[in-house]
């Protein structure tokens, strides 16, 4: 039988040791046909690509500055505006390519319905890129 022992003493039980040279036959063997595929799958076709240069067009995109002050104003650029021309000016730049980016500045008291007025007056027109501004706490 294959768990025999050679030895007389105990030889009506199973062996105990757990061989380990056929294991690491195939494991060696195995290795070794790695070693001898693995530059055969690692080729690349020759090929002779065309030469190509570009400048890069890169735009930066316009800055605006909104603001809302405590009671509600709203300024533009630190110029004050109605929402009326707020929502007229951000139609006038959403159709502008690129877009501009909005940096909303809002006091800590200014109601939230005045931001969110804001916020959709720059949705409609299509204006993507809103930022929040604030002050980092000390």
């Amino acid at each position: 039988m294959a768990f025999g022992s050679f030895d007389r003493k105990n030889a009506n039980g199973p062996m105990a040791e757990i061989n380990m040279v056929p294991l690491i036959d195939v494991v060696l063997v195995l290795l070794v046909i790695f070693i001898v595929t693995a530059p055969l799958l690692t080729h690349a076709v020759k090929l002779d690509l065309p030469k190509a240069s570009s400048n890069a067009d890169i735009q930066k995109p316009e800055k605006i500055e909104f603001a809302i002050n405590a009671q509600g104003a709203l300024f533009w650029n630190g110029e004050r505006i109605t929402r009326e021309e707020a929502a007229a000016k951000f139609a006038a730049e959403g159709q502008k390519r690129p877009q501009p980016e909005v940096y909303l500045r809002a006091d800590q008291g200014v109601v939230y319905r005045y931001v969110a007025e804001t916020l959709a007056d720059a949705a409609k027109a299509g204006l993507s890129k809103v930022a929040f501004v604030s002050e980092p706490v000390k």
